[in-house]
């Protein structure tokens, strides 16, 4: 019994062995084939299967090169170059086309294709990936698909009518052949329309064919016709200029005319952009390596002409505003409309930074640098940031303080300051600088950050009403009563000076000859209290030497005992000697 129920353990124990083997084979088994079929996936993610291609064309020349992305396209420009178009065709993916039409309109869509390429677009073929898969190689690392294999990239994006039309790489292979790099079928489909677009002008119809043999990067017929190109626009340009400068001269005087005569040189920028626009798109074409670098420069032109024109348009209106509302900048003006010609000039700074900002994002979103720069943008956003930190510390501190002056307004446009120990009228606060006028008429140019990191004296803050007062130097003996009536009779005469209440006349120090008398008096504004100051001193000092001489301060010199401080003596003894014709007093 005891060796039956060993034989029957043992027994279990293989059929559970064998059992848990097989489930371990079969996953083994599992496991290898869906690694393969995964092997088999990502190769077929590499490229597009297709069952023929170009069936209607004969086998590729040894020149048409495909393995790569570079190789091809620069194949293709090579052949295009030889005027070999049925070669080149074979850079093109006709599966859409039948067999028959393959052979007739592959050659004329490999020509077409090519003087797409040559106006619409500058295609640099170093740019194009070298390798068979064309995996993005960034050392980097940055780019989020560096390494991946592509089969479909992107050559150029051309616009008709508003509407974007690619021109794409594709990777195909048929059946067991190596894959190569084709224009993908979507792409062909395309060439027609774009060739209408972008294919050479009525113009070339007429240039012999000696002259569109290249020369560089152009064709010589276009070294000879863009001088020409840019003469005629620029005497387009000086023409508006001209005209623009007349029309000034016969507005009448006032906004308009200074309008007009500020806009010449943007219009006539505009003009030059417009005209130059016209004969490239309908008179003459060039290559892509010319019409981009005039496309951009007609957007700049534009741009920096649209700006201008609107900065010179926000000038005028301020202008017109200051003469009528504010007049002559100086603090007689009230506060309130010092404070509105002060926010004027803060919104004007406003409207340049939106108009440089907008400015900017036009011209780069118009020549695409977002597309092409964005991820190097990205990448070097800190070290610019740092850069232009350190480089330009001082010009953004003093545009940030300028905006602060403007929002906090401790001055405003015509205030009259106090700025290390000269008065000044603030004449204007701009990004990096505020202008003063000085009492002779000098100007002064003051950084912002310098000006607000200095203490100044703002006589304006409040009111422009000041005090003024002046001393006098008299003798003991002047009657200080006479002084003060006198003092408010002169005073009071004075138009700039007010509050009357406040006129007051003391004496605020003496000597042992002499005292001293203070005169104080409110006036309307510091410069008016200056000279209404000076009129009453005149005035008090022309009548003190035409009714009181005497008044004024002398030294005194002891010829005998007698003082005439101490008045009059009455004993016979100072009667005699003040009788005595030898002795006396002089002062």
């Amino acid at each position: 019994m005891k060796a039956n129920g060993s034989r029957r353990l043992s027994q279990l124990l293989a059929v559970a062995l064998l059992f848990f083997s097989g489930l371990c084979m079969a996953q083994m088994a599992d496991d290898g084939g869906e690694s393969d079929g995964d092997s088999d996936s990502e190769e077929r993610e590499q490229w597009f299967e297709v069952d023929s291609l170009n069936e209607g064309l004969d086998e590729p020349p040894d020149e048409v090169k495909r393995l790569t992305p570079r190789e091809a396209i620069r194949s293709f420009m090579e052949l295009a170059e030889e005027n070999d178009y049925a070669a080149a065709a074979h850079v093109l993916n006709l599966s859409d086309l039948d067999e028959a039409e393959q052979q007739q309109r592959g050659p004329e869509l490999a020509r077409q294709l090519v003087e797409v390429l040559r106006r619409g677009e500058w295609l640099n073929v170093s740019n194009l990936s070298g390798r068979q898969d064309a995996a993005i190689e960034d050392p980097s690392g940055q780019h989020p698909l560096t390494g991946e294999p592509r089969r479909d990239i992107e050559l150029a994006t051309l616009e008709v009518e508003g509407d974007a039309y690619d021109i794409r790489l594709g990777r195909y292979r048929e059946d067991d052949e190596e894959p190569v790099w084709l224009i993908t079928p979507d792409s062909v489909s395309s060439i027609p329309l774009l060739y209408q677009e972008y294919g050479p002008s009525l113009l070339e119809e007429y240039i012999p064919e000696r002259l569109k043999t290249s020369f560089g990067r152009l064709e010589v017929w276009e070294w000879i016709t863009i001088p020409i190109f840019l003469l005629l626009i620029g005497l387009v340009g000086w023409g508006v200029y001209s005209l623009v400068g007349l029309l000034a001269k016969w507005f009448p005087n006032g906004a308009p005319s200074i309008f007009a005569g500020k806009i010449g040189g943007p219009v006539a920028l505009l003009a030059m952009a417009f005209v130059a626009r016209a004969l490239l798109d309908y008179v003459v074409s060039f290559s892509a390596v010319a019409t981009t670098f005039i496309r951009v420069l007609l957007i700049l032109l534009i741009a920096w002409g649209v700006g201008t024109i609107a900065l010179r348009l926000v000038d005028t209106i301020l202008l017109k505003v200051t003469r009528r509302i504010v007049g002559e900048i100086d603090d007689t003006k009230p506060k309130d409309e010092r404070k509105l010609l002060t926010s004027l000039y803060a919104l004007r700074r406003v409207i340049i930074l939106i108009t440089v900002t907008a400015v900017s994002v036009y011209v780069l979103s118009q020549i695409q640098l977002f597309e092409t720069l964005g991820m190097t943008l990205l990448a070097s956003a800190s070290v610019l940031a740092v850069l232009v930190g350190i480089a330009g510390q001082a010009v953004l501190g003093n545009i940030l303080s300028s905006f602060q002056v403007s929002l906090a307004k401790p001055i405003r446009i015509g205030d009259l300051v106090m700025f290390e120990g000269q008065w000044c009228y603030v004449e204007g606060i701009f990004y990096t600088f505020i202008r003063l006028r000085s009492w002779d008429e000098r100007r002064l140019i003051v950084p912002v950050t310098y000006f607000v990191s200095q203490p100044f004296e703002n006589l304006s803050v409040k009111s422009a009403k000041m005090y003024r007062y002046f001393d006098m130097k008299l003798h003991l003996s002047a009657d200080i009563t006479v002084i003060r009536e006198k003092f408010l009779e002169f005073a009071k005469e004075e138009d700039s000076v007010v509050e009357h209440h406040k006129l007051c006349c003391y004496v605020t120090g003496q000597t042992e000859t002499a005292q001293t008398v203070t005169c104080y008096l409110m006036a309307s504004d510091p410069f008016s209290g200056w000279v209404a100051e000076m009129n009453v001193l005149e005035r008090m000092m022309a009548f003190i030497r035409d009714e009181h001489p005497e008044w004024w301060p002398r030294d005194v010199v002891v010829l005998s005992q007698r003082d005439i401080a101490k008045g009059k003596r009455v004993d016979a003894r100072s009667s005699a000697e003040t009788n005595d014709p030898d002795e006396g007093s002089s002062a």
